[in-house]
């Protein structure tokens, strides 16, 4: 079965970088279409970035662009998260999702990491 298995999160000072890294397991993913989302506490998930993994197609939230870069690693399966001048705002338990490319659902999960941004 389709496993995604998320790293990298951790406490960083504002105006730091973190790298999450998205592990995925399972299957074929050249006609997958990959996310990261956020959830903060008391707050509803959000999308953050997501690429389709045959084209490198990308897109971001306004909210992260410029700032995050997604990429991935066809050798290793994994998909990451670049996230550069961190906000607090930015403090979130990110998680990574996978979808067919055709398809508007994200139907796989991973169990997230948590990123804490402090002031």
């Amino acid at each position: 079965q389709v496993q995604l298995v998320e790293s990298g999160g951790g406490l960083v000072q504002a105006g730091g970088s973190l790298r999450l890294s998205c592990a995925a397991s399972g299957r074929t993913f050249s006609n997958y279409r990959m996310g990261w989302f956020r959830q903060a506490p008391g707050k509803e998930r959000e999308f953050v970035s997501a690429i389709t993994w045959s084209s490198g197609l990308t897109s971001y939230a306004d909210s992260t662009k410029g700032r995050f870069t997604i990429s991935r690693d066809n050798a290793r399966n994994t998909v990451y998260l670049q996230m550069d001048s961190l906000k607090p705002e930015d403090t979130a338990l990110y998680y990574c999702a996978a979808k067919l490319t055709a398809s508007s659902v994200y139907n796989y999960w991973g169990q997230g990491t948590q990123v804490t941004v402090s002031s």
